[in-house]
C-alpha cells in the first residue's frame, strides 16, 4: 500500500511556523533534527481525533515538512504554495470545537462557516496567508 507522508510547506522560519502549527491549529511536532548546515528537519502532524494508536500497519498521518526558504525564488513562493486557491485541507471530527479553538488562538478566518453538500466548511489562512479549509465532512 501507497501512503503520502509528507507535503512540504516553504516557510520564513522554522521556530515561527512550528509555534502557528502547534499552538493555533493544534498540531503535535513529530521531528525537529538539526542538519548540521544551518537548516533542519521539522515535521509537524495533525494530532489524531481519537486517543486510540494506529494500528502497527497503518502509515502515520501526513505531515508538513517545514521547510525554510532559501534563496529570493522561494522566499516568493511562501504563503503562495497554491496560487492563492486553498491548497490545504484540514479534516475535523468536530467543526464547532476545532473554529472555536482556532478563533480563540488568533487564526484568521476569510468567512464564517457554512455547509455544504460535502461538510460544514470554512476557509482560514495560515501565518503566511495559504488558504486552507477547515473542513468536516458530511460523510465518513
Amino acid at each position: 500500500m501507497s501512503s503520502l507522508a509528507l507535503i512540504t510547506l516553504v516557510v520564513n522560519d522554522y521556530d515561527e511556523a512550528i509555534a502557528f502549527y502547534t499552538d493555533a491549529l493544534g498540531f503535535e511536532l513529530a521531528e525537529d533534527t538539526d542538519r548540521g548546515d544551518g537548516s533542519r528537519w521539522v515535521v509537524v502532524r495533525p494530532r489524531p481525533a481519537a486517543p486510540t494508536a494506529p494500528a502497527p500497519t497503518s502509515p502515520a498521518p501526513t505531515g508538513l515538512l517545514l521547510a525554510r526558504a532559501k534563496d529570493d525564488a522561494q522566499r516568493a513562493s511562501v504563503g503562495a504554495q497554491a496560487g492563492g486557491r486553498v491548497g490545504f485541507f484540514l479534516h475535523t471530527d468536530d467543526f464547532a470545537r476545532d473554529h472555536a479553538r482556532m478563533r480563540a488562538a488568533g487564526v484568521r478566518f476569510l468567512e464564517e462557516p457554512r455547509h455544504e453538500p460535502y461538510g460544514t466548511v470554512a476557509v482560514f489562512e495560515d501565518l503566511y496567508g495559504n488558504r486552507w479549509d477547515l473542513l468536516r465532512p458530511a460523510h465518513g
